[in-house]
């Protein structure tokens, strides 16, 4: 039995080698290799952003997948320190059609193969990208495995048979802190518990901008341990995996929603903030990943242009039924849910990513929509 998502690597010089991205379904596609040697295992998604693929590539939410880039060119500006949103890549591998060995900005400290060697990671390129998305999005998201290995098809089916479904699958402990840890001014006015359930450096950016001195838990502590923080207000981050299967997490939640201080969800946090309620989740047909959904804000009328990251929503039918909650954002592209706020509470979630990273920062007024809360104590 593998270890989901499993990773065997044969460090050797790569001189692309001709590579194959095995589907659960049986379908093939064929690439050139690029990262290290070896082959990885994950759950197949796309993203449509056309820049910031460093910020993506690190996004702990992505923990367990493969990622596919619908922009043609990946790599053209290299790596940047400063544009990382965890320690270090969270994506299972890469699979791309055009990979761009160098890059061209000034700012840039490596080309990106270069980053994949020293993250142990496999890419492989010159795929068809356009087919296999094409195919995903008819299909539904499913299990791959990209290989430049010398394994056989048969071997990789066995590998592939191997890998558990996202369905089910709790994967924040993977990714949250061991220990929890302080970000900030000690001196800003507003304390904020963060609950680490996978998240990304750019959400402590957005609440320390805004005079708050954060704490980050990790997903396994106690209610007591959080509260000993004495926070004038609660984030519950983003992360991977499937929120149902994280029972502890979503009692904690509900411990934290009574205490009568704000709490903002973010992605996860939304879905997590969701369950607590009795709102059930769904595994969705391909999730939206991307830096350019439309999302409606209900209470103003507005359009935003969001960036968003999640394989899971929640369910429309569960919130007719329960009267203390209400939504305040919805997708215009599918109709999905994208927003809650608890009528009897001071708490509310986005299902999208207002801190971006990468993306348009048209939904950084929720970070001082909380603020704003949190100065109301």
């Amino acid at each position: 039995m593998f270890f989901p998502f499993f990773l065997i690597l044969i460090m050797v010089n790569i001189n692309r080698k001709n590579s194959l991205l095995l589907l659960e379904d049986g379908t093939v596609f064929e690439g050139k290799s690029a990262g290290i040697s070896g082959f990885s295992t994950g759950e197949l998604c796309f993203n449509t952003g056309m820049s910031g693929y460093q910020e993506v590539f690190t996004d702990p939410s992505y923990f367990g997948q493969l990622m596919i880039t619908t922009n043609a060119h990946i790599g053209n500006y290299g790596v940047h320190k400063n544009e990382s949103e965890s320690e270090n890549m969270k994506i299972s591998g890469l699979i791309c059609k055009n990979f761009n060995f160098g890059f061209s900005r000034k700012a840039g400290f490596d080309e990106l193969n270069n980053y994949f060697i020293s993250q142990n990671k496999i890419v492989i390129t010159d795929v068809d990208t356009r087919a296999v998305v094409r195919h995903i999005r008819s299909k539904g998201a499913m299990n791959a495995i990209i290989s430049n290995s010398e394994h056989t098809l048969d071997d990789l089916s066995r590998f592939l048979s191997d890998v558990p479904s996202m369905n089910g699958l709790e994967l924040s402990s993977k990714v949250t802190t061991c220990e929890s840890y302080t970000y900030g001014n000690e001196s800003a006015k507003y304390k904020i518990a963060v609950l680490d359930l996978g998240l990304k450096k750019s959400i402590l950016n957005c609440l320390t901008d805004r005079n708050s001195f954060c704490k980050v838990f990790p997903m396994k502590s106690s209610y007591e341990e959080i509260m000993s923080f004495s926070p004038d207000g609660f984030l519950i981050s983003n992360g991977p995996g499937d929120p149902s299967a994280m029972t502890d997490v979503i009692n904690l939640v509900k411990r934290i929603t009574c205490s009568k201080k704000p709490v903002f969800g973010i992605c996860l946090g939304h879905q997590i903030l969701a369950l607590s309620e009795g709102i059930s989740t769904f595994k969705m047909h391909n999730g939206h990943r991307g830096i350019n959904h439309p999302v409606k804000n209900l209470k103003t009328g507005l359009c935003e242009i969001t960036s968003q990251n999640h394989g899971f929503g929640v369910n429309e039918d569960d919130i007719k039924k329960n009267k203390n909650v209400e939504v305040t954002h919805i997708n215009l592209n599918d109709g999905t849910i994208e927003g809650i706020k608890l009528i009897d509470k001071d708490c509310f979630s986005v299902q999208y990513h207002p801190e971006a990273s990468p993306g348009p920062h048209d939904s950084r007024y929720l970070f001082d929509d909380f603020i704003h809360k949190v100065s109301k104590r």
